[in-house]
C-alpha cells in the first residue's frame, strides 16, 4: 500500500487532470521524467497485486470459516468495497472515461444501495 501512496504521489506532480493535455501528460511523464516509466508501472500492477492479496486473503477467510464471525466479516467487506471504491474513483475521475461495461458494473452495484443509491450514482457521474 505504501507504493501505491509513494508512486501515486510523484505521479500527480506530473499529471495534468485536463482532457485535453491528460494523455499527453502521461507521455511526458513516461519520456520526459526520470525513471517515470518505472514510477508508472510500478504503480499500475502494485494495485494489481494488491487487489490479488486482498482477494487471497478474503479466499483465505472463506475456507477457514471466519464468515462466522458476523461482525469481524462485515467490517472486512466494507472495507473490500472502500478499496474498491476508492480505486474506481482514482481510475474514473483523472482520465474521465470508462468502458461502458465498467461504468455499467459501478452504476448498477450503487444504485442497488437503498435510499441513497440514486443519490450516489448522480453524485458519482456529476449530477
Amino acid at each position: 500500500l505504501m507504493i501505491q501512496i509513494i508512486t501515486g504521489l510523484f505521479l500527480a506532480m506530473h499529471y495534468t487532470p485536463d482532457t485535453l493535455t491528460a494523455f499527453s501528460s502521461v507521455t511526458h511523464i513516461c519520456r520526459d521524467v526520470n525513471y517515470g516509466w518505472l514510477i508508472r508501472y510500478l504503480h499500475a500492477n502494485g494495485a494489481s497485486m494488491f487487489f490479488i492479496c486482498l482477494f487471497l486473503h478474503v479466499g483465505r477467510g472463506m475456507y477457514y470459516g471466519s464468515y462466522t464471525f458476523l461482525e469481524t466479516w462485515n467490517i472486512g467487506i466494507v472495507l473490500l468495497f472502500a478499496v474498491m471504491a476508492t480505486a474506481f474513483m482514482g481510475y474514473v475521475l483523472p482520465w474521465g472515461q470508462m468502458s461502458f461495461w465498467g461504468a455499467t458494473v459501478i452504476t448498477n452495484l450503487l444504485s442497488a444501495i437503498p435510499y441513497i443509491g440514486t443519490t450516489l450514482v448522480e453524485w458519482i457521474w456529476g449530477g
